[in-house]
């Protein structure tokens, strides 16, 4: 399988995150793609020319993060980051939704930064960094909730790869406020997948 990336991405970072932690490294070739490129060959191979996108030896491609996260985890018929099937499954998928909610809006604040400064909107940027607030102060007051707090799930890793877009952008600077958030982050960050996937720093 080929699992096409790039570095710099919270969602293909996820997909990443869950190859290693299904152990599949040797099944999964990850390559970097180019990605808002005029012309560049991965759009050959994704139209939407967006990352993470899984191909199968078949041909069969998949795109999205969540879609790839569940393929990957029932693979070889032990699935074990399904939400739970009682009713806690429902508070699952509400801290998946919160933690993506914050991820999004990172990810909109990120691509408003790439872009050359005279064509930044200061409306997007000042709408992003208030949300991105707002999100904060919410998950200090969630983060104490068991289903954070116990094995890997996906609430998690979605809220990790969130929270660490603080290395690619600076003035996401949630840390000083919110040393719960602070606290939470630096227990999972030692953990293999998460610390052998973290994004590259700003340059």
């Amino acid at each position: 399988m080929k699992l096409y990336i790039t570095p710099n991405s919270p969602y293909a970072r996820i997909a990443r995150i869950m190859v290693l932690e299904k152990g599949l490294e040797d099944k999964v070739e990850t390559i970097v793609a180019q990605t808002r490129q005029a012309d560049s060959p991965y759009y050959t191979i994704n139209p939407s020319g967006r990352v993470p996108y899984l191909v199968l030896d078949d041909g069969t491609a998949f795109e999205d993060s969540a879609v790839i996260c569940h393929y990957f985890d029932h693979l070889e018929g032990a699935p074990a980051f399904d939400p739970p099937p009682d009713e806690s499954g429902w508070q699952w998928r509400r801290l998946e939704a919160s933690a993506r909610s914050l991820l999004d809006g990172i990810a909109v604040w990120g691509r408003e930064l790439s872009r050359p400064e005279d064509e930044r909107s200061p409306t997007i940027l000042a709408h992003e960094a208030a949300r991105s607030r707002r999100m904060a102060d919410y998950w200090e007051a969630q983060i104490a909730e068991p289903l954070m707090n116990g094995d890997l799930n996906i609430p998690q890793i979605v809220l990790i790869c969130a929270l660490q877009m603080e290395r690619r952008n600076p003035a996401f600077g949630w840390r000083p406020l919110h040393p719960g958030l602070a606290d939470w982050v630096g227990r999972l960050a030692d953990r293999l997948s998460i610390a052998r996937t973290i994004p590259p720093k700003q340059a």
